[in-house]
């Protein structure tokens, strides 16, 4: 599944793309990819043609378009935008920029034809090949603390509906270090299954969680309710600063279908230092002239990856 940079990445090549233009035209060519939108795909289409693009928004690895009826009246506030629509990437999820020109993809889903905007792609395509994602409109929610409802470029306090129950995320700049804390200590798991829990923190996945707890130097096994405060601020600090190197490179792409706006692959995989590297050295041991070699464990139906040496599992650690 991608995980928050990989969204992250689609988020920031979508705004530049799709904001302030008005959809004109949609064509479902595939009822499976609005399976989530339960009034079908004339009603999908009806809803959205004519709705202006305001932002792209995301949290976590939720992301969405807030939409607009019409523009404001000159010298009249905009209303708050009341309808979103929502994007799954699932597994294979794609969103891309197309000219109308550009053949369409095996796998196109959906089309959304955009107003005329000076040197940009016409089309925004969903294209999808295990049909494990999907587009649909859903309301928007005043946030709980009131802030704004994810990243975008003009913050609203407003969230999807489908997302308001997961926490911020390390990137969010309203994430709360004191409240994640606070619920760490109350639960009584394993620090990786934790960092895992979209209601905790969300946005880290099975990779970066990796990454991050090797980073930080602590096991994916130690009880949170041990965690003194300075471990768990190095651990975040860790998967902030994980995320962030994973932007750079345009994301993690171990699989061809995660791509950005323009169809290009991210290379993040090459600086990998836990997730993947079993049988392999592990870089911070060898730089100080320790002989250790990566573990791969079984967790919760996937893989974990840790150096033994530097990541030594806790004697308390069941999980």
């Amino acid at each position: 599944m991608p995980e928050l940079p990989e969204v992250e990445v689609v988020r920031r090549g979508l705004v530049n793309w799709v904001r302030g233009r008005t959809i004109t035209d949609v064509d479902v060519l595939d009822p499976r990819s609005i399976r989530r939108h339960a009034l079908g795909a004339e009603d999908f289409a009806g809803n959205l043609e004519g709705a202006r693009v305001l932002d792209v928004v995301r949290r976590g690895k939720f992301l969405w378009l807030p939409l607009a009826d019409t523009p404001a009246e000159p010298g009249t506030a905009a209303p708050a935008p009341a309808v979103a629509l929502m994007a799954h990437l699932g597994m294979s999820g794609q969103l891309l920029m197309q000219d109308a020109a550009v053949a369409d993809e095996k796998h196109l889903k959906i089309r959304l034809r955009l107003s005329p905007a000076a040197g940009m792609p016409e089309q925004l395509r969903f294209v999808d090949q295990r049909i494990f994602g999907g587009l649909f409109l859903t309301a928007l929610v005043p946030t709980l603390d009131g802030q704004a409802g994810g990243l975008a470029e003009t913050p609203l306090p407003l969230i999807a509906e489908e997302a308001a129950h997961i926490a911020r995320d390390p990137l969010d700049p309203h994430f709360s270090f004191d409240l994640f804390y606070q619920r760490l200590r109350a639960r009584k798991t394993g620090l990786k299954r934790a960092l895992l829990d979209q209601a905790l923190v969300s946005g880290i996945g099975n990779i970066y969680a990796d990454e991050a707890l090797w980073l930080a130097k602590l096991h994916y096994a130690r009880p949170t309710d041990t965690l003194r405060r300075s471990e768990a601020l190095r651990v975040l600090d860790a998967a902030r600063q994980v995320m962030t190197d994973a932007l750079a490179a345009g994301g993690t792409s171990f699989d061809s279908l995660y791509v950005n706006v323009n169809g290009a692959s991210g290379y993040f995989e090459r600086s990998l230092n836990a997730y993947g590297r079993v049988g392999q050295e592990c870089r911070r041991c060898a730089a100080a002239g320790i002989v250790s070699v990566m573990k791969r464990e079984q967790f919760m139906n996937r893989s974990s990856y840790t150096c033994p040496v530097c990541q030594p599992r806790p004697r308390n650690g069941r999980w």
